[in-house]
């Protein structure tokens, strides 16, 4: 999900809850008794809003992530979170050795590999060919 996506249901969001805020909002104006659950109510669908938009998703993320550091095997070609791509030559304990160029090797953590290097498309191997 990109930012702009993310601003605009957020935005949408703020606008939902602004409408759901005003009947409470004009009934403590007015003076009327609205009770103590019903002055929660906002506040709960605050909290839901921001499970559902920001919370969930980045805990999907992060088991998707940590599913991908625990398959980490020798040969797996990745891109790190510095944006380093290279070729895993060993893994151990917390510890990767990534070759990121004939003979050079480089030492990370395993939880940086930020994930595995896509593949080319077919199609995009063969526009190169064309050229």
């Amino acid at each position: 999900m990109n930012t702009s996506t993310l601003r605009q249901i957020i935005s949408k969001a703020a606008l939902v809850l602004s409408a759901a805020l005003l009947p409470a909002n004009v009934a403590f104006a007015e003076g009327g008794d609205g009770g103590g659950f019903a002055s929660l109510i906002p506040l709960i669908l605050i909290m839901v809003i921001f499970w559902v938009l920001l919370i969930r998703p980045q805990q999907k993320r992060m088991k998707e992530h940590a599913a991908i550091i625990k398959a980490l095997k020798k040969g797996d070609k990745v891109i790190t979170g510095g944006g380093i791509y290279g070729r895993i030559t060993s893994v151990k304990d917390n510890v990767v050795m990534i070759e990121i160029a004939d003979g050079v090797i480089i030492k990370a953590k395993q939880d940086t590999v930020g994930g595995l290097q896509e593949s080319p498309k077919p199609q995009e191997k063969k526009d190169k060919k064309d050229k």
